[in-house]
C-alpha cells in the first residue's frame, strides 16, 4: 500500500471524472508540471490503484433501453460450480456484470436488453435454462445517478 497525499487524491478525482484529460491539462489545474503528473499517475498504476481507464457507453442510444438487474439463487441439487455458472452467464451478451454476493441471493446480475419483451427472451432462452440455477428475481432500472466513487469525501 503506497501513502497517498493531497494531490494524489486531486488526481484520482479528477481522472475519475474524466480520464481521458492529459497530465499536462492535469499538472495545469494541481500545480505541477507534465513530467510530474505524468509520474504520479504512473505510480498510481503501478501500485493497481488506477487500473484502466474506460469508455461509459450509452446504452439506450445503442438501442438497449431495458436494465434489468437480477437477483440469482443457484439450486442446492446438483450444484454447478461458481466457476462454471461465472463462466457461462459472462458468455450472455447482454450480461454486464456479474458479481458474486452475500446474502438472500447469491449473485447479482445487470443485463440490458432492447426492451422488456427482448429481456424476457434473454431470460427464459438463456438464463433460466443455464444449469443451476434456482430462484430469480428482477429489478427494472427506473433511473441512475452516477457517482465517482470512494474518494468523494476525500478533502480536495
Amino acid at each position: 500500500m503506497i501513502e497517498l497525499d493531497d494531490i494524489d487524491h486531486a488526481l484520482l478525482r479528477a481522472l475519475s471524472r474524466d480520464a481521458t484529460q492529459s497530465a499536462g491539462a492535469l499538472g495545469k489545474l494541481h500545480g505541477l508540471s507534465q513530467p510530474a503528473t505524468w509520474r504520479r499517475i504512473r505510480r498510481l498504476q503501478d501500485a493497481g490503484i488506477l487500473k484502466g481507464r474506460r469508455a461509459i457507453l450509452d446504452a439506450e442510444k445503442l438501442g438497449f433501453g431495458v436494465t434489468v438487474f437480477l437477483g440469482i439463487k443457484l439450486a442446492t441439487k446438483g450444484r454447478v460450480s461458481l466457476e462454471d455458472f461465472e463462466r457461462a452467464i459472462s458468455a450472455i451478451p447482454e450480461v454486464q456484470t456479474v458479481e458474486h454476493v452475500l446474502g438472500l441471493y447469491d449473485y447479482r446480475v445487470r443485463v440490458v436488453a432492447r426492451d422488456l419483451a427482448d429481456f424476457e427472451r434473454v431470460l427464459r432462452r438463456r438464463i433460466m435454462t443455464m444449469p443451476g440455477i434456482g430462484d430469480v428475481e428482477a429489478n427494472v432500472l427506473l433511473s441512475e445517478e452516477r457517482r465517482p466513487g470512494p474518494l468523494r469525501g476525500v478533502a480536495s
